[in-house]
Formats: structure tokens, sequence, C-alpha cells
């Protein structure tokens, strides 16, 4: 098959869902060819061909612009003056500002003016219109299964089990957002009046379910290990296989049992029984392949964390290691060094002039070591010694006061920047330039990433890029599920030998903290409290806490609407060796936000120029 260069026209909604059926519709052919829909589809090679566009319809959210928004919920504050990013906006209920239209910075992931294409190019990817046009891909490639008739069948189950991921995968995106769309799952014909109405979240949900459960059942655990992949072994972890199916059929159905989907489709307030059992029957089939060994997946052991957020030193190899089960493409990861990785630490320190900072509120999830919260009066927390005892991960993940952050040399005029002066009042404390919070996020950054010790230059083949999902996450899914499905932490699923308590239990080993203490796993809720801080702490910063907040219907609710920093002044000099063992004084806590949300928060509003197209495709309340 001759290679064409393929262009997108993308518009509003309207022009992406309709329009022909044919394949060349979406092809720039060479002047000195044409192609038949028989021979674009006839067999592997041409079929994985027109299929392989969808990887590329998956936007980088961690790397899509030069700086980046992705953390809306409390966890994370921008340093002031910067108004622009989505952070910001959602910050000051501005919701819309998801939308192109109203993002004169062209900024955001999920909606870019400009140049959406499905190219190699980061800024050109926008989750809105390339889902939009996915799915339409996905029922072209899908109605015209039947001309695939030079292929084993093998290599059809492929080609097949990746298109229905994909529709599942794109629709689940849009709607966990939005609410109940319409689900597209043929190829609409031009010319005839749109009309399809939006469904119920669960309605969508139900649908998706059996996308991804078709291409769970039709795809391989491992490509590497089919007489297809043998063509390109050792390059095939991006590609969809049964494990990234088996965790979207789970997440799918957590998401429609969740209490904010559940309200919006049946009017309870709570979590749903059957859907969270769906979810445990398919996280439970995933880690039972896991926990038996016939996967190419498992946990990263906690010396190799950060693995799975950044590489350096490896040619720009993609982070993931043997955790990451779903990523997209790394668009322009020699690009890293230019705007992410200033994004973190302090203007300061790296000459950034965006800053993503930890808000305090946050932080304080990272418990005490013996896996305790830190407002339980058995942790042994101590306010004058803040550092001391924390969950490991809180060393990892979170600068504080005192940390070395600068390893070379210094001029005499810079030396005071080595340790960072968190305190109030300290050299880093700045609203603009420094800290509003009183510590700084190196989740997914090493200490060398300053101007002096030049931890991002190019030469270093710094490579930050984020899983859409990983192994860690499923586990506290299915826990989450089997203890709603079963109604308490000993709640496991008919396939799978782990509890709800075990699978958190296995996040929390690998990080070297102690087991949820029994006097949190009586009763459903007060495992769930639990579980949900765990979450917080495991999955911080990589962009799942908005979307957590929204469907446990606590994005409006205290202590969940504020940001808060870290106010203490340090009681003598710092240990330079072990910073954990700092002594300060007066640490209080002080609120500098509060979100005042209401209930129509809890959905991004849609584009006024596709509610408009037809009745049935209604706004969403209060918008």
């Amino acid at each position: 098959m001759k290679k064409y260069i393929q262009t997108l026209m993308l518009g509003g909604l309207l022009s992406v869902l309709c329009g022909t059926t044919s394949c060349t519709d979406y092809l720039d052919k060479s002047p000195d060819s044409d192609i038949s829909e028989a021979d674009a589809f006839k067999d592997f090679t041409n079929f994985q061909g027109f299929t392989e566009e969808l990887y590329y319809c998956i936007p980088d959210f961690a790397k899509g612009y030069w700086t980046n928004s992705f953390n809306w919920g409390e966890d994370e504050i921008m340093n002031v003056g910067i108004d622009y990013h989505m952070c910001y906006k959602i910050d000051q209920g501005d919701f819309w500002g998801w939308q192109s239209e109203h993002d004169g910075w062209q900024s955001g992931w999920m909606d870019r003016r400009d140049n959406v294409t499905t190219d190699n190019e980061r800024f050109h990817k926008s989750l809105w219109p390339l889902a939009w046009y996915g799915i339409r891909k996905c029922n072209m490639g899908l109605a015209n299964m039947n001309l695939m008739t030079d292929a084993t069948e093998e290599e059809r189950n492929l080609v097949e089990g990746q298109l229905y991921f994909f529709r599942g995968w794109f629709h689940f995106e849009l709607i966990q957002f939005f609410g109940g769309l319409p689900y597209i799952d043929t190829v609409l014909p031009s010319g005839e009046t749109l009309t399809l109405p939006r469904l119920s979240y669960q309605e969508c949900a139900d649908k998706a379910g059996e996308d991804f459960r078709r291409a769970a059942d039709l795809l391989p655990i491992d490509w590497d290990k089919t007489t297809v992949g043998k063509n390109t072994l050792g390059k095939n972890q991006l590609r969809i296989n049964k494990i990234m199916a088996l965790g979207y059929l789970g997440k799918n159905y957590l998401w429609a049992g969740s209490p904010l989907m559940n309200s919006e489709s049946q009017g309870s307030k709570t979590y749903n029984a059957d859907y969270c059992k769906k979810a445990a029957e398919a996280f439970g089939e995933l880690l039972t392949l896991v926990e038996s060994g016939q996967t190419q997946y498992s946990l990263v052991d906690f010396a190799h964390y950060s693995d799975l957020f950044y590489t350096i030193g490896q040619n720009g190899m993609m982070p993931g290691s043997t955790e990451a089960i779903f990523r997209g493409p790394s668009y322009g990861w020699n690009n890293t060094n230019w705007g992410e990785s200033k994004q973190f630490g302090t203007g300061k320190l790296n000459e950034g002039d965006v800053t993503s900072l930890p808000t305090a509120n946050y932080v304080n999830y990272y418990g005490m070591a013996n896996g305790l919260p830190l407002t339980d009066a058995d942790a042994g927390f101590d306010k004058t010694h803040p550092w001391k005892g924390r969950d490991p991960r809180f060393y990892h993940d979170i600068v504080y006061d005192g940390v070395k952050v600068v390893e070379g040399n210094l001029s005499a005029e810079n030396e005071p920047l080595r340790y960072a002066s968190l305190f109030t009042g300290g050299l880093l404390r700045d609203a603009t330039q420094g800290s509003r919070t009183g510590y700084l996020m190196y989740k997914f950054i090493p200490i060398k990433c300053n101007k002096f010790d030049d931890g991002y230059g190019y030469s270093n083949h710094f490579n930050i890029h984020l899983s859409w999902m990983r192994l860690a996450d499923i586990y506290l899914m299915y826990a989450e599920a089997a203890a709603n499905a079963g109604g308490s932490a000993a709640s496991k699923a008919s396939n799978c030998s782990l509890s709800a308590l075990d699978a958190v239990n296995k996040i929390r080993k690998r990080a070297g903290v102690e087991n949820v203490n029994s006097k949190y796993t009586g009763s459903l809720d007060g495992f769930l409290s639990e579980l949900r801080r765990e979450r917080a702490v495991e999955l911080a910063y990589e962009g799942h806490r908005f979307n957590d907040l929204r469907r446990w219907l606590l994005l409006t609710e205290f202590p969940y609407n504020i940001k808060t920093s870290q106010e203490f002044i340090r009681a003598g000099a710092i240990n330079e060796d072990e910073p954990s063992l700092n002594a300060v004084s007066g640490f209080t806590e002080k609120v500098i936000l509060t979100r005042n949300f209401t209930d129509k928060h809890y959905w991004l509003p849609l584009k006024k120029s596709d509610t408009s197209l037809y009745p049935e495709f209604s706004q969403n309340p209060g918008w």
C-alpha cells in the first residue's frame, strides 16, 4: 500500500460526526495514485495503517503546551499572575475555559482552535475534536471489516479489537467530563438532520462497556507474543491489548457506579452496587492475570519509582517501566526541558515563568509511615517536627523547608539557594517567583532540574511523560469497586483472590507504608476514607483528582473547596544531612483560596455552537 499523508478538517461537532462514509475522504492522496476501499482494507498491513492514526488522536495532557495545566482539584495552585491556564480558570469557577473560544492563549489540552491534527506535534492535540474524529474513524473501520479478506483470524482480531477499544475510550473520556452524550456507533450519513439524543451517563457506559468487552475478548495480552507482533518485536508497548481493555472496562463501570454518575442517571447520590460489581469483576480478571505472572506488567519497586514519571540519560526513553498500562505517544520528548521541567521548582531556581505548586491541604494527605493519617491521635505527627516519619512518597514527591535543591557549585551570591528556604518569609516564599504554599512539587523532576546543575539540559535526554492508566491505579480502583459492591473492606470479586483491603495494602507495601490500621477497616465509610487518601497520595498530581472529587460529589464540599499555605518559622539551624529532622515553630495553615462552586460545576459546559445544533443535544444544567 502506498503511503498517504492524512489531513484533518476539524470544525465543530457536526462537521466531524457527519460526512461521507468513504475512507478516501480522509486521505490526501499523491497525484499519481488512487486507492479503492477494497484495497485500503483488504489486508492487515493496509487496515492497520488506517487504524494507526487513532493513536495520534490521544492528547499528551502533560506536555501539550509550553507549560501545562492538568491538576484541577484542590491539589495544586499556580503562581500569582498565571491566569490563562485551566487551573486558574477552574479556581474561579470559569469552566468555560476548557473551550478554545474562551482560551486566548490556546494552552489547553481539551480543545485547541488551530492546527488540530494527527501529526507528531504535541501542540496539535486536543481531546474534544480528536475524540469525535476518532469515533468516526472507528465506525468507518468497523463498517469495512468485511473487506479485510486477505488476512488471518489473528490479524482480523487485532484490527477489530483496536477499533472497539478506541470507540469506547473516546466516548468514556468525553462523558466523564460532560455527562451522558449521544453514543455514536455507526457512520452517520451526510445530508441528514442530526437528532441523536443525549443518553444518560449509565446508558453511555453500558455501550462503552460492550465495546471494551469486545476489545478485551479479541486482543492479546502481549503483541510481542503474536505472529503479527513479531514483525515489530519490542516496539509494541503502546499497542492496545487485553489488559488495557480490561482496565478501561473496569474504570468505565466504576465511574458509572460512582455517586455523581448514579445521581445523573438514577437520582441517587450513592454508589451503585451493580455497576461496582461489574467493575470489580473486570479489574479482578485483570489482576488475576497480573498476579499469576501472565502479563508484562508489574508494580515498579520503590527504588525505581521515578521511572514511572521521567527518564534521564536514557536517550529520551518513554517513562512508565513495567507499570504503565495505557500511554499515548510521547510527542516531542526533547521539548521537556523547554517548559514542563521548569514548571516545577521555582523561577529563582530554574528561570521558569509558570510554577505548579502543591497546596498545603493536599500535602496533608501524605500521612505517616505507620499508615495513619496526620489527624489520627495515634499517628505521632509532631507540629514541631512536621517532616519526620512521613510516608516515603512525601519525600519523593514534595520538597519542604531545608531540603537540598542545588548539588553543584554556587557563587557566594547564590549559595543561599542551595537549601530550600520555604519557611514564612523565606527566600523561596514568593507568590510570583517562588512558593505560595510552603512546598514545591518534585514528583516529575529530579533535584538537578535547576539552572545551576542543568539537569534539564538537552544533552541529558530528559523526558517527562505521564500514563493515562498505570497498574497502581488498577489496584486502587479494584479496591473501591469491590468494597462498594460487597459493602466492606473484606469484599472481593469472584474471580480474584485479593480483597479490597489487600489491594490497598499492596500499594502501601510497595511504598514502605504500614497497612491500613484496623480502626479504619471495621466500616465501609472508615475504609473508604483511607482508600481515598491512599488514592490521593499514590496518584498525586497525575491528573486524577478533579474527576475523583467530582464523581464522589465532594468538589463543592469543605474542605475539598479550599487551598491553603503552610506558615511556620525555623527553630534553629537546618539539618543539612537529614532535613526531615528540622524543627519549626508556629506551624499553622492559612486559607489562600476558596472555590465557590455550586452543583453546576460537577459537569463542564458544552459548546454553545454544539448545543444549538438541534434540541435533543441540550446544555448541562446551570450553564
